[in-house]
């Protein structure tokens, strides 16, 4: 099934754990993909290869999301290159996983710039290539942790909720323009950064014991959902945000 295909999309972070499931079913279903990313050129570079193997258009575009110059540039090189955009896919997270109390001030500013105020600022930038086509979708990825406690997550939980507060005044100014805006918290998901929380361990078991089906959210298990939100099927959802946990809420 190739419902995208004529399709231009963005996945930030798009290299790596949840953005590269996002941007290769994307890419699988005819969408042309462009993946953001930070460090790793060679990382980006066999990513479009993936991607182009499925027989769509891809590029690879270095930049910090949470500095508005670099949010420029992208959007920029998006256009000239692919030509315009139909979905922006906001996943590029990074955050200080601190206590509350140990958190500072460039912990905080770190997490809310690169979290919420880089969807905010990548929406604005979509919303007028969107226009020029006739519509398009958004969506932002956001956590459990915007609603529940997690262990050193008060600064990126934090922006989360702002995040997902942004999605549902976005989700009301752009639906005018024929642009839809949503968002997707994942359970706890089998990716590399999940090896950055200090207490891993606790979380996968317990992630392993309540979820019903017994394992961790997987990268594709999100993409699914993703693909699901930007593709017409969901053109009634507006401004939610969409829990694909498993049914670890239900039963933790």
């Amino acid at each position: 099934m190739r419902r995208f295909e004529g399709k231009i999309a963005l996945v930030t972070g798009g290299t790596k754990g949840i953005g590269r499931a996002i941007a290769l079913r994307l890419a699988g279903e005819g969408c042309d993909v462009a993946v953001n990313y930070l460090r790793n050129r060679e990382n980006a570079r066999a990513m479009t290869a993936e991607i182009e193997a499925h027989g769509v258009r891809a590029l690879a575009i270095r930049g910090n999301v949470g500095n508005e110059e670099h949010i420029a540039r992208i959007f920029s090189r998006l256009e000239s290159q692919l030509g315009g955009l139909d979905y922006l896919v906001s996943n590029a997270a990074v955050g200080a996983l601190k206590p509350a109390v140990e958190i500072t001030s460039r912990d905080w500013e770190m997490s809310i710039n690169i979290i919420a105020r880089a969807t905010l600022l990548a929406a604005q930038s979509a919303a007028g290539l969107m226009r020029a086509r006739g519509g398009g979708a958004i969506v932002a990825l956001t956590s459990m942790g915007s609603v529940r406690y997690i262990p050193e997550y008060a600064a990126v939980g934090a922006s989360k909720a702002a995040l997902e507060s942004l999605v549902r005044y976005l989700a009301v100014e752009l639906s005018r323009d024929n642009i839809r805006a949503n968002a997707v918290a994942g359970g706890i998901t089998d990716t590399e950064s999940l090896s950055y929380f200090p207490s891993r361990e606790r979380l996968v078991k317990h992630a392993m014991e309540y979820t019903p089906s017994g394992r961790l959210t997987s990268p594709e298990d999100i993409a699914a959902v993703v693909a699901f939100l930007l593709s017409d099927d969901s053109r009634w959802i507006v401004g939610q945000t969409i829990v694909a946990d498993g049914g670890l809420s239900l039963m933790s």
